[in-house]
């Protein structure tokens, strides 16, 4: 990036349900600072700093005495947000990634488009409804909220595995690696990568 000023998005979003305080810095070197008050969430948040680059802060409270599920979508809004204020109209970056992410028995592809058009597609059931409290139908809640926030066609599948936990880390940590292809700013290119002219 030589001299170029990073790009950072800041999100602040306060709710009935949550108070969140988000920020993330693109061209990082995975620094975290992660408390969401989801124990496992913060892990999972942690990986995706560290194993994309980014530098991520997250200040978290919601109403986890109900359940998890508040909290976990509105950082999906927020962190989908902060990617789409830090890469701004998305002029010269790669735009699209993949990952192949495997965990021990678990292998992991993510796929994502910086389109500007929202989509998921999430293919990664597990076999256990809980892991320690958390809920794991809530990382697709999470995937869905990030995706629909960032704007990005982001494809997730699980092409095989059978630990919970390690199918749920290896779609955070290639969603990470996916995403730092793909913001990935090439020299070369001016404007935005599209036949349009515009995403």
């Amino acid at each position: 990036m030589g001299g170029e000023k990073k790009r950072q998005g800041s999100i602040q979003r306060k709710t009935r349900e949550t108070d969140i305080d988000l920020s993330l810095v693109i061209d990082g070197s995975g620094t975290t600072e992660i408390e969401c008050g989801v124990p496992f969430l913060n892990h999972m948040l942690t990986l995706l700093g560290v194993h994309g680059f980014f530098d991520l802060t997250v200040n978290a409270s919601g109403d986890t005495d109900v359940d998890d599920h508040h909290t976990v979508e509105d950082l999906g809004i927020c962190l989908g947000q902060a990617f789409s204020e830090a890469l701004g109209d998305k002029s010269g970056i790669a735009r699209y990634g993949c990952s192949y992410l495997p965990m021990d028995e678990t292998l992991v592809r993510v796929v994502v488009d910086i389109s500007n058009r929202p989509y998921i597609h999430y293919n990664a059931p597990v076999p256990d409804q809980k892991l320690g409290t958390f809920d794991t139908a809530l990382a697709q809640e999470f995937m869905r909220a990030f995706a629909q926030h960032a704007g990005v066609t982001l494809h997730i599948d699980l092409i095989h595995g059978t630990n919970s936990h390690h199918i749920i880390e290896a779609v955070f940590k290639a969603l990470a690696r996916a995403m730092s292809q793909a913001t990935i700013k090439l020299d070369t290119l001016t404007g935005s990568l599209s036949s349009k002219g515009v995403l």
